[in-house]
């Protein structure tokens, strides 16, 4: 059903820079700093978040959690080159989105590598440099008549539960949310269920990272369309626990070596058919 999809965005060299001074800088605590020198990278991910980390099929190659089940993705590929490099194990763990601070927290998972969104975090992580462009946008059906963002008033839109378009949707576009259908955005556990009420007809639209959205209208190029005007625009990177600075670091310049040797775009081309492009990388 995955049909190639163009990612809409180009990388933001002088906006990823900027952030990495950010990071580089902010949300240090050298009397808590740990090393880098760890044994095995615990990545916590959200299992229905294709295609940076989902439940493989059966006949797709993946990585197996401790609760017998195998997931693959961009992201977990990535963790796994990562790992690789430098000599550590790869243990994969799905959890509960909203109990991700908590489980970083006492070390059931030493970070959080999913398509995770560095503006708005900035001081509650020890954070990678930004790699991956991203946006918060809107789907909508493909007969649906809203066409704009002002069209969205009194239509019921949804999104993940502490996800970054929830986050948009309370801060910067809240008065645009005050427009919906009950004068807020509605939540829900995941956006596998969200892109299902919005089959369904029971929500009019869904607000989503553009990488979610670009895997949707990939699988299924008939039903959404995306909304042109965009909620925000923002960036991934990889999030440890405060302090995890030179654990960060560590991630960071891996990441720019392997971006180096040609592995980054051929796992974009991997990935291709779900949405990914090379050209949204901003990390160099």
């Amino acid at each position: 059903m995955k049909k190639k999809l163009l990612a809409i965005l180009t990388c933001a060299m002088a906006a990823c820079l900027g952030l990495f001074a950010l990071t580089a800088c902010g949300g240090s605590n050298d009397s808590a700093d740990e090393s880098a020198d760890i044994d095995t990278l615990i990545v916590g991910f959200d299992a229905a978040y294709p295609p940076y980390g989902y439940l493989a099929d059966d006949d797709e190659e993946g990585y197996e959690a401790s609760n017998g089940n195998t997931y693959t993705g961009f992201d977990l590929d990535l963790a796994a080159k990562v790992c690789e490099a430098n000599g550590w194990a790869l243990q994969v763990e799905p959890i509960d989105w909203d109990s991700k601070d908590a489980l970083l927290g006492n070390g059931t998972i030493n970070c959080i590598w999913n398509g995770f969104t560095y503006e708005g975090r900035e001081d509650n992580y020890s954070f990678s440099a930004p790699y991956m462009v991203n946006a918060q946008v809107v789907v909508v059906r493909a007969d649906s008549d809203i066409k704009t963002l002002e069209d969205l008033a009194d239509k019921n839109v949804i999104t993940q539960a502490d996800s970054s378009a929830l986050n948009v949707l309370e801060g910067d576009q809240a008065d645009l949310a005050a427009t919906f259908a009950g004068g807020k955005v509605s939540t829900i556990s995941d956006y596998n269920n969200a892109f299902m009420q919005l089959e369904s007809g029971a929500v009019d639209a869904v607000a989503c990272d553009l990488s979610i959205a670009a895997y949707q209208m990939a699988a299924n190029p008939d039903k959404y369309v995306q909304l042109e005007e965009t909620l925000f625009s923002e960036h991934y990177a990889v999030g440890f626990a405060l302090g995890s600075d030179a654990l960060a670091e560590k991630v960071t310049e891996t990441l720019k070596q392997l971006d180096a040797d040609g592995e980054i775009e051929a796992l974009c081309e991997k990935y291709a058919d779900q949405g990914m492009d090379y050209a949204n990388w901003c990390l160099e």
